[in-house]
């Protein structure tokens, strides 16, 4: 009984850092790196969010806009000069499936990403009563 017990809890244990992992997700990380668009108002563009904070967006006649971008309080944002509009993903983006989002300007957006990037991997748990 007690060996069971000790199974059960070093099987709770292993749970857990798998269900932080999950809660650690920041909005844009997922895209980071890879082709966005994003469609507002019928207009597509295609928007790049690099590791630095930097992004850029590229407009369909080809004219790319130099912007950043943050991701905080749950929240995405992008700023190009003095314009900013934020956007709360409850999900990350998932390859080829559309998402409208609502933003903080009020405006309704379409973001599709071409490809996303692969989740860390999880930590691998130690069993318990071992040291590594």
């Amino acid at each position: 009984m007690a060996r069971l017990r000790s199974i059960a809890v070093a099987a709770v244990v292993a749970t857990f850092p798998a269900i932080a992992a999950a809660q650690s997700w920041s909005p844009g990380s997922e895209i980071v790196g890879q082709p966005v668009t994003v469609t507002a108002n019928g207009v597509s563009d295609t928007v790049y969010l690099n590791a630095d904070g930097s992004a850029r967006i590229v407009t369909p006649g080809g004219m790319t806009v130099p912007a950043s971008w943050t991701s905080s309080g749950g929240q995405l944002c992008l700023r190009t000069g003095a314009a900013s509009e934020c956007w709360q993903p409850q999900a990350p983006l998932q390859a080829g499936q559309p998402v409208t989002w609502a933003s903080n300007c009020n405006s309704a957006t379409t973001w599709v990403a071409s490809a996303v990037n692969s989740p860390p991997p999880a930590p691998v748990a130690q069993p318990a009563g071992e040291r590594g």
